[in-house]
């Protein structure tokens, strides 16, 4: 049995019965003021059980932890690890819903907060049902095609600094049902991959996680879950999704959460084009000095200074320190043959260690991400930004030389 109910602030609330549980689903906007009172309301006024919230743990631990994540934080690691780019990635997003929750004065997830907190005020069992971020934003990057994901990364760039400003208006409107629908049809008519990853394998993904935590009862007692009431808090525009799972899905919930949490093999073919350029540059020389050992040197010139140059000229763009731009100029053109070492790397790492990075500048990230100032300001975001610019430059580089190689050889 399921039934819709409506309250004065106009939150979308929806109401199902499975396995003897009751889950009142509330739709809110992340940076809605009446959102965060509605949660603490209903939560107050009702006797819930359990408490479920679209948080994973990672971001739980950032609403709930202050800014102690970051000390945690190794950015030598991340570099190393060719994470660089997630973490710009989710600073990203962040900073975006951080921009518009500052234009209405309130924290960002300020109603999953209030969930966290009422549910510790009454004593209702939290429960935490997203997926983790990190392994959704790697299945939306493998599941488009290469040529968009630059689109993708420039349209993410661009909410982030964009100046135009959303009324409070349509922040609460966000959390009408029909308009969320036809916001999401559009977006999956332009972008069904994005679509697929970010919205709808969530849904699927939150209702099979409520169905685990508590279809199954965790005592010799089988009529616990008898009765049970769950407040479920998630975005509005995961409500038509989640639900239709919540109510219909007959698949097992491991097996499901197990498909959605494992990581798409990247296709092999992106990784055998750097070492195909290489060899053909390398090829090049070989040609060069087989014909003339002064062409031979020339060539090895041309590439030296043309990829040097543009991986230089990036990090300086980045404003990286002048070692920094140096060691840009003289790891490009090695690190070009070498794609298992990236310039970005090598420049990052040296920008990391001249920097000697401090607890404080973590801390302001939250922050200075939210503008293009502050992303050079803060030293953290300076290190991606020369790694991200090094890694442009070297390869802008690369086929600029290669270019002007087989040129020469012509």
């Amino acid at each position: 049995m399921n039934m819709t109910s409506e309250n004065t602030n106009q939150e979308p609330i929806k109401i199902i019965h499975r396995d003897g549980i009751e889950y009142t689903v509330l739709g809110t906007a992340h940076v809605s003021k009446n959102s965060a009172e509605e949660v603490k309301r209903l939560i107050n006024e009702n006797d819930f059980d359990v408490v479920a919230i679209e948080l994973c743990d990672a971001r739980y631990q950032s609403l709930t932890g202050g800014d102690q994540r970051w000390r945690q934080m190794d950015l030598f690691d991340i570099l190393r690890q060719r994470k660089a780019g997630l973490l710009m990635a989710s600073l990203a997003l962040g900073a975006y819903q951080r921009r518009l929750a500052d234009q209405f004065g309130i924290e960002p997830g300020a109603e999953m907060v209030a969930a966290i907190q009422a549910s510790k005020d009454t004593g209702a069992q939290l429960q935490i049902i997203d997926r983790d971020l990190n392994t959704t934003l790697k299945r939306v990057y493998s599941s488009i095609p290469f040529w968009r994901r630059f689109v993708l990364f420039s349209g993410l760039v661009a909410s982030m600094f964009s100046k135009d400003e959303i009324s409070e208006e349509d922040i609460e409107n966000l959390k009408q049902g029909d308009i969320l629908e036809s916001t999401f049809s559009e977006f999956a008519e332009q972008s069904p991959e994005i679509f697929h990853s970010l919205i709808a394998e969530r849904d699927e993904y939150m209702a099979s996680r409520l169905r685990l935590l508590n279809s199954t009862s965790t005592s010799a007692d089988e009529d616990t879950n008898e009765d049970k009431k769950v407040l479920v808090v998630i975005g509005a525009g995961h409500m038509a999704g989640m639900n239709r799972y919540l109510t219909d899905d007959q698949q097992d919930p491991q097996t499901t959460i197990d498909r959605l949490d494992t990581l798409p093999k990247p296709a092999k073919w992106p990784k055998i084009i750097p070492w195909l350029i290489s060899a053909l540059v390398i090829s090049g020389f070989a040609i060069g000095f087989s014909r003339q050992p002064e062409l031979g040197w020339k060539l090895v010139g041309l590439w030296v200074i043309i990829n040097g140059t543009f991986s230089a000229l990036g990090t300086a763009i980045a404003r990286g320190h002048p070692l920094t731009i140096l060691s840009a100029f003289i790891a490009a053109p090695l690190t070009s043959l070498n794609p298992a070492v990236g310039a970005g790397m090598v420049t990052g790492l040296v920008e990391a260690w001249i920097r000697k990075l401090k607890v404080e500048e973590f801390e302001k990230l939250r922050d200075d991400v939210t503008s293009i100032k502050g992303w050079f300001r803060n030293p953290v975001t300076r290190v991606l930004l020369v790694f991200f610019f090094a890694q442009l430059g070297s390869a802008i580089g690369t086929w600029v030389a290669g270019y002007q190689i087989f040129s020469a050889l012509s």
